[in-house]
C-alpha cells in the first residue's frame, strides 16, 4: 500500500519522503520518491524523515495477525512504542495531519454485525489488532492533549499490483502467482473464510481523501462492502486466467483468522467523495497482468 500511495501522491505533484524498508529490486522503486531506508525503531532517522513534512501517512507495521500472537510483547514494542515516538515528532514539528492505516479485518474481532460499521464493538483476536486499536487511542490522546490532527482508515483486505505473492498476507497475489506458475494452490481450512477485498488504487484514493476531510468523523472503514470466500477467489482466478482446473492443497485452519470480515462503508461514502471504483474482476485482471510481467510467468 505504501508504494502505491507514494506513486499516487507523486502523480498529483506532491514531494514525497518515504520511510521504511526499501525494496531490494530497483524495479519496485519509484525514482520520484526520496527514501529513508531505516527501521521504525531508528528514532534519529525517523526524526530526519519527519522534519519539514506537512502530512504524515503511517503505514509501517512489522507483523501480521498470525505472527503477532507468538510474541505479543515484542509486537507491542516494535509497533506501538515507535508510533508514540512518531507522534511526539509530529506534534513538535510542523506536521499538519497524520493519517493512520488501521485494520478493518482485525480490530473488530469476530463481528456480531455483517457488514460491520465503525460503531461496532472492538474485540480483536490477535495482538496485531490490539496494537492497531492502541495506536488509534494514542492518536485520539495526542489530538486531545496537543491538537495534532489525525484520521484513521480501518482498511479491509487490500490487493492489487505490487503485492508480494511470497508473504503470509496477500492471498490474491499468492493464488495468482501459484496458478500462473503451475503450482498447487494452498488453502487454509475449508476455504469458506470470508473477506472484504479492496483494490490498492481505491485504498490510495481513500488516503488522499482523508487528507482533505475536515469533518467530525475521525475513524472510517475502507472496503468494498462485499464478502468473498477463498473458494470464490479460486473460482474467479480460474475464470480470469482461463484455467478449467487447478490443484488445491488443504492446510489446517489458522487460529487468528476470524470466519467473516466485511466492512460497512456507508460512513466514508456519505461524508467524502470516496467510492470503491475498481471492479473486482478488473482488479484481478490487472493484478494478474502485473504478476505475470513482474515474475516473467
Amino acid at each position: 500500500m505504501g508504494h502505491a500511495l507514494c506513486a499516487a501522491l507523486c502523480d498529483r505533484g506532491a514531494v514525497v519522503q518515504g520511510y521504511g524498508r526499501m525494496p531490494e529490486d530497483e524495479k519496485f522503486r519509484d525514482p520520484r520518491v526520496v527514501w529513508s531506508n531505516a527501521v521504525f525503531s531508528d528514532l534519529s532517522a525517523l526524526a530526519r524523515a519527519v522534519e519539514g513534512q506537512e502530512i504524515v501517512f503511517h503505514l509501517l507495521s512489522s507483523s501480521i495477525p498470525e505472527s503477532s500472537n507468538r510474541d505479543p510483547a515484542e509486537d507491542l514494542f516494535a509497533n506501538v512504542f515507535p508510533t508514540v515516538k512518531l507522534l511526539d515528532l509530529c506534534r513538535t514539528g510542523d506536521v499538519r495531519k497524520i493519517v493512520f492505516a488501521s485494520s478493518g479485518g482485525t480490530v473488530y474481532g469476530i463481528p456480531a454485525t455483517i457488514p460491520t460499521p465503525e460503531s461496532a464493538p472492538t474485540e480483536p483476536t490477535s495482538a496485531y489488532g490490539i496494537n492497531k486499536l492502541a495506536i488509534e487511542k494514542y492518536l485520539a490522546l495526542y489530538h486531545r492533549l496537543h491538537g495534532l490532527d489525525y484520521h484513521v482508515l480501518r482498511i479491509a483486505n487490500p490487493y492489487g499490483p505490487g503485492q508480494s505473492p511470497f508473504k503470509k498476507q496477500g492471498v490474491v497475489a499468492s493464488i495468482l502467482y501459484r496458478a500462473l506458475s503451475g503450482r498447487a494452490l494452498e488453502i487454509w481450512g475449508t476455504g469458506d473464510v470470508t473477506r472484504d477485498f479492496i483494490h490498492v488504487d481505491d485504498v490510495s484514493q481513500a488516503f488522499l481523501d482523508a487528507v482533505r476531510y475536515d469533518g467530525e468523523h475521525r475513524i472510517m472503514n475502507v472496503g468494498s462492502g462485499r464478502g468473498r470466500t477463498i473458494n470464490d477467489i479460486v473460482a474467479d482466478v480460474q475464470d480470469v486466467l482461463g484455467m478449467p482446473s487447478v490443484e488445491i492443497v488443504r492446510k489446517p485452519a489458522r487460529a487468528a483468522d476470524v470466519p467473516v470480515s466485511v466492512l460497512d462503508t456507508a460512513l466514508i461514502m456519505r461524508t467524502t467523495a470516496w467510492r470503491p471504483r475498481v471492479a473486482w474482476l478488473d482488479g484481478l485482471r490487472n493484478t494478474a497482468a502485473w504478476v505475470r510481467s513482474t515474475y516473467e510467468l
